[in-house]
């Protein structure tokens, strides 16, 4: 798996630079555009999505439950751009996003069980969500056709598909509707004669409890912290 990963690695770097080197000798599109006060986009994209937990002190006096892992799955992300510029090397940037998908999970392995009842437990919570990240962005000099910049900004979530009012069932592991955190990644800034292309690797971490705590359902009781995480591959197309 890390010899896959590895390779994956240099061949995306290999095109990088090799995209670069090319954009790099052409004639330069777009010159004027680095001096717009302002300007919008498009978003596609893809995330994967998990669940930081920390346990609660009942889930070492209790054998209930033996184990707890948090798994992670996929989403698809389309959103908004507007972009505006505040000095040559910073600009303040919205990008309000619909990400569909993405559900995450919870994995038991349970204790002592009822008969029927099997030892290992997964609980699925579906996500859809409405992001809203603000971001501050960092430009290096353009060379060509081509830009790389960094980004840090903070985000709100709201997820539309939350469990939090259900009533009922003691197998239910309730999540709270909104979430906040903040995001840092890297981009890069390809100019063609019409549109920028900017593909995109952005690091999200939840900061608040979006746990909502049942002390009377095995499944919630064992657990005290939850906070999302996510990574999110971006390409925009910026005017």
């Amino acid at each position: 798996m890390h010899y896959l990963l590895r390779k994956q690695v240099i061949l995306f770097a290999i095109i990088l630079f090799s995209s670069v080197s090319v954009l790099a000798q052409k004639q330069r599109y777009r010159p004027n555009h680095d001096d717009l006060p302002y300007y919008f986009g498009l978003t596609l994209g893809y995330n994967s999505s998990y669940l930081h937990q920390t346990k609660s002190p009942r889930f070492l006096q209790s054998d209930s439950i033996l184990s707890v892992e948090p798994g992670a799955s996929g989403g698809i992300v389309m959103g908004l751009l507007a972009t505006v510029k505040m000095t040559n090397r910073f600009e303040l940037r919205a990008n309000p996003q619909l990400i569909i998908g993405g559900s995450k999970f919870m994995a038991y392995q349970l204790g002592p069980t009822k008969p029927g009842e099997g030892s290992f437990q997964k609980q699925t919570l579906p996500a859809t969500l409405i992001s809203l990240p603000v971001h501050f962005k960092f430009n290096s000099d353009r060379i060509g056709n081509f830009r790389t910049y960094l980004l840090g900004g903070i985000k709100i979530d709201t997820d539309l598909s939350s469990n939090s009012a259900a009533r009922l069932s003691e197998d239910l592991l309730k999540l709270k509707r909104n979430d906040f955190g903040f995001e840092t990644g890297i981009g890069f800034n390809f100019y063609l004669p019409f549109v920028t292309v900017s593909p995109e690797i952005k690091f999200s971490y939840g900061l608040s409890n979006i746990h909502q705590y049942d002390p009377t359902l095995k499944y919630s009781n064992v657990l005290d912290k939850i906070q999302s995480r996510m990574i999110i591959f971006s390409i925009h197309l910026e005017d």
